[in-house]
């Protein structure tokens, strides 16, 4: 008599890069434990409406799954356990800390998961000292994402992420180093560095290195890697060494997304940012001239509490000092628990409109970077047999087929939509 087939976990993926990295650990850890036939779901815990998107999720993949055992996890399970526990679909409710240990993944064993434990297992995220999470040698099929650091010691006034999170910590230099190296033998021919508070790496390393001293170690160390990306930076925070990559390292991608928030320094105050506008602009400013072909994104706030019309154009023109070219705009939700909940809130159809402004001035913005490319040559990484991205993370489209996975160099013929076309 044949063995039945083992039905493997299906895990679901809300929010940022971090949580799909992390993902990707928590898969390999279920299938060394043996699990099967179970529902995980990463939430995000960035916004209220991220929280209810987690909600939206684990019920309509209860219903896909009738009969699976939910297993909750991620940024939203850990900061508000109770909320997800309540939910009559849901099996486990797990912490950030713990969906990361192989010993958790051992007791969730199906399909004994309900009575081994509590439904709840979130321990306090702030007690947290080891380094940051479970390294895999390969998220993405191109491109690796390299987790080095987690957690963040800022309090922002309308963010919930450090409780969820904790505090940072990060992976050594060593460790790091180590996995590119294998990464960069199994073929990838770029590495991004990820983390909740990136430019807080090394803080809590011996002899605090900065984030560019890890920067110029991974190039120095590693020079088979064609390509080192850095996900996004508080800009406020670029340390010297970090400078001097982007004035002198090709190999390290002309491309930052920023940490702005805001344009106007009477909101930056009240979100406590730790920079004002003309830092920003500065920042922008001076990485322009040590790499002419930066390109910057960004995320920005629309609608925070107290903002007026004036304060909103302040971080609407920042789009244009600043040249941003690729915008995530955050229509302001306040978040329980968060000092900024407390403040004066805007109406919901304000916020809206002054979000919709924003991401029309940030279409606008890529557009015309686009049509600059027009006739410029880019070396282009293929991500699938007709699309690639630029040093400057610009989507390319091919008539063609090429190798995945290569960079090559070709010419740019037109645009669409929000690509390039090669």
């Amino acid at each position: 008599m044949n063995a039945p087939l083992l039905k493997p976990p299906i895990f679901a993926t809300l929010g940022c890069r971090l949580n799909a990295y992390e993902t990707e650990a928590m898969k390999e850890l279920a299938a060394a434990a043996g699990i099967e036939g179970a529902v995980v779901i990463n939430t995000c815990a960035v916004t209220a409406e991220a929280v209810r998107k987690a909600k939206q999720e684990i019920r309509k993949l209860a219903r896909e799954n009738p009969g699976a055992q939910i297993i909750v996890t991620g940024c939203a399970a850990q900061t508000e356990p109770e909320t997800f526990a309540a939910m009559a679909e849901v099996t486990k409710v797990i912490g950030n800390t713990e969906k990361m240990q192989a010993a958790t993944w051992a007791n969730l064993k199906a399909p004994d998961l309900i009575g081994i434990t509590e439904k709840v297992q979130v321990d306090d995220i702030m007690s947290v000292r080891e380094t940051a999470g479970h390294l895999i040698d390969g998220f993405g099929r191109h491109r690796a994402y390299v987790q080095v650091q987690n957690g963040c010691d800022h309090r922002c006034t309308f963010c919930i992420i450090p409780y969820g999170r904790g505090n940072s910590r990060s992976v050594p230099a060593g460790v790091v180093i180590e996995q590119i190296k294998r990464l960069v033998d199994k073929g990838f021919n770029e590495v991004v560095l990820t983390g909740v508070d990136l430019t807080s790496w090394g803080a809590d390393l011996p002899a605090t290195p900065r984030l560019g001293d890890l920067v110029m170690r991974i190039l120095r160390l590693v020079p088979d890697l064609p390509r080192l990306r850095i996900s996004s930076i508080d800009s406020i925070e670029a340390d010297d060494a970090l400078m001097g990559a982007i004035a002198t390292e090709p190999r390290l991608m002309p491309h930052l997304h920023l940490s702005l928030q805001a344009g106007d320094d009477m909101i930056l105050k009240r979100m406590k940012r730790r920079h004002l506008r003309d830092d920003a602009i500065r920042f922008c400013e001076d990485a322009l001239k040590l790499r002419p072909d930066m390109i910057f994104g960004a995320d920005i706030i629309a609608g925070f509490p107290t903002e007026t019309e004036a304060m909103f154009e302040n971080s609407l023109k920042l789009i244009t000092d600043c040249n941003l070219t690729f915008l995530h705009v955050f229509p302001f939700s306040p978040r329980k628990g968060t000092p900024a909940a407390r403040m004066p809130q805007l109406q919901g159809p304000e916020i809206k409109a002054r979000a919709a402004r924003l991401r029309s001035a940030g279409d606008t913005a890529l557009k015309r970077h686009l049509t600059a490319q027009l006739g410029q040559s880019h070396r282009i990484l293929l991500e699938g047999p007709r699309m690639g991205r630029t040093e400057q993370f610009t989507e390319v489209a091919f008539e063609a087929d090429h190798p995945e996975g290569q960079i090559l160099t070709a010419t740019i013929r037109g645009t669409q939509g929000t690509r390039l076309l090669a």
